[in-house]
């Protein structure tokens, strides 16, 4: 009798959360302050880490940047400077556990507590397996996923403490779906997506429900780190776009962002269409970029 309730029960919450779910569509989302917030971003000297950067400085945000590269980073915070921003830059390599671990003390003792973290290094070699070497398929792991583990286990303390924070794991479309000659970056990408929505669903366990979660899945992004990709239905994406969907996401606690919004329902697709007309979406979408193929570069 209990499990009928309970299903019954069910019912009606699935039933809610559809009409909650349409009513929410029509109603702008409210949007909170960042003004004041202590940002550390990793990645900050390049691509989505740099915009994302001048967005929180826009809004007022203190600044911890860290990069492990220093050109890169103090031009970041040069120009977060001249737009009115406090902050403090680092040259951390984010494949090395000791270094986060250091780094993070070193943060904690010059600036304080930090409020909210954009896990956004990346690291990507576009290459069949047998032409991406070892050293590569390793580094790759330790940016993309490994040091989202150290850097959340460090800063995870004071956020619980307050029960307040915000917690951002920047993966990509390539954490849903695959894509040829990306076999070890796919990879750390569904692991990065299993690890913002395994740490969204154990801060809910735990009650800390102050500190929200959300992880960014982009589509190609025109970084210079992929070289001259392109696809048929999906644009490339520059990175100032994709910095102000990521701002946009984390202003009203979206936990999922794709960009384009779109993205989604290609996977939706996936788990509902048979094998033969996945093949056929594929050939149509035909995604295209430089890679090591047999030891020669093609773009494939």
């Amino acid at each position: 009798m209990h499990i009928v309730l309970d299903l019954l029960l069910l019912l009606l919450v699935i039933v809610y959360a559809y009409i909650e779910s349409v009513v929410k569509f029509f109603i702008p989302k409210r949007r909170k302050s960042v003004a004041g917030d202590t940002v550390l971003i990793t990645g900050a000297g390049h691509g989505i880490g740099r915009l994302t950067a001048y967005e929180f400085a826009k809004r007022k945000s203190r600044l911890v940047l860290w990069d492990i590269n220093k050109s890169g980073v103090e031009e970041t915070a040069a120009e977060c400077c001249k737009l009115g921003a406090t902050v403090h830059a680092y040259v951390v390599d984010c494949s090395n556990r000791e270094e986060i671990y250091s780094s993070v003390d070193q943060v904690k003792k010059e600036v304080g507590d930090v409020t909210i973290l954009v896990n956004n290094a990346g690291a990507i070699y576009p290459a069949d397996l047998l032409s991406t070497k070892d050293e590569e398929i390793t580094r790759t792991f330790e940016v993309n996923i490994l040091g989202h583990f150290w850097i959340a286990k460090a800063l995870l303390p004071s956020m619980m403490r307050k029960n307040y924070g915000h917690i951002v794991t920047v993966a990509s479309v390539c954490g849903h779906g695959v894509i040829p000659y990306l076999i070890p970056y796919c990879s750390s990408k569904f692991a990065a997506v299993g690890f913002h929505r395994a740490l969204t669903a154990e801060l809910e366990a735990m009650g800390k429900t102050g500190i929200k979660t959300s992880c960014l899945c982009p589509v190609f992004v025109n970084t210079g780190f992929t070289k001259n990709p392109s696809t048929r239905l999906w644009p490339v994406l520059e990175t100032d776009e994709v910095a102000r969907s990521l701002i946009d996401g984390i202003l009203t606690n979206k936990k999922m962002i794709f960009v384009p919004s779109y993205a989604s329902i290609s996977f939706i697709l996936e788990k509902l269409l048979p094998e033969r007309a996945l093949a056929a979406i594929s050939r149509i979408q035909n995604i295209q970029f430089e890679a090591l193929v047999g030891q020669k570069i093609k773009k494939k």
